[in-house]
């Protein structure tokens, strides 16, 4: 090895023989005759120690590293612990078990209270629970529902004016009979019986000139009006 004094000389003597023709040259010489210097004096001198150093490699195993955990001491003894001999660990713990008992079924033959039948459940929801629903259905109401039919046979495919015709005579004719029941019971007054005839022989002068109509436009407002009148008489059944 080259001591720093060893360094600075060669620094010096490299420095002042560069331009010199044979400064390679000597230079060469001189570190030669340094190194054999050196070696000799080791030789020489066996309490000078020279360090080396090595480089271990290890190999990096498959299992990942496990951080270092700190070592808690236990601090229950076996003396804590509670001693448990093989005998209690063979004996039967035995339950008493308690025997079950036949239910007493009272039957009462005679019941005190009658069997009544109790209300159904209102299913009915929010504000229809208070509303009470009439059931009753109005007077007129067979008069209503012959008219109503004849309207919604106007408003399909009738077939021919003639057929519709017919069908309105007879609708007329069995409403009347139905008013003068209602007003022979005294359900229905005399003025709404007379106004109830005299729109439904409207109705019948309507269909006779549905019937006689020729052109497609006479056609469809004769038959516009014979509605209209329709409307008219089921309002006045309902009003009786």
């Amino acid at each position: 090895m080259l001591t720093v004094g060893t360094n600075s000389l060669i620094f010096n003597h490299f420095f002042f023989h560069t331009t010199h023709p044979l400064s390679m040259a000597s230079i060469i010489l001189h570190l030669n005759h340094l190194h054999h210097s050196q070696i000799s004096t080791i030789l020489t001198n066996p309490s000078h120690k020279t360090h080396y150093f090595s480089i271990k490699c290890t190999s990096i195993s498959n299992s990942p590293l496990e951080p270092d955990l700190p070592y808690v001491p236990s601090t229950t003894t076996e003396t804590d612990l509670p001693f448990i001999s093989p005998s209690e660990l063979t004996t039967d713990t035995s339950f008493p078990i308690e025997k079950r008992r036949r239910a007493d079924i009272v039957r009462d033959k005679k019941s005190r209270t009658g069997l009544v039948k109790p209300e159904p459940p209102n299913y009915e929801i929010g504000w229809k629970r208070t509303k009470e629903i009439n059931l009753e259905k109005p007077i007129g109401y067979e008069i209503m529902d012959f008219l109503d039919k004849l309207l919604a046979l106007m408003d399909r495919e009738y077939g021919s004016t003639e057929l519709l015709e017919k069908v309105g005579e007879i609708v007329a004719e069995r409403a009347r009979e139905e008013a003068e029941e209602l007003r022979d019971e005294g359900k229905v007054e005399e003025r709404m019986v007379t106004e109830l005839f005299r729109v439904l022989k409207l109705i019948e002068m309507d269909l006779a000139m549905v019937k006689a109509a020729v052109k497609e436009e006479t056609l469809s407002e004769r038959l516009e009006q014979a509605k209209s009148r329709c409307r008219q008489a089921i309002l006045v059944a309902k009003s009786f």
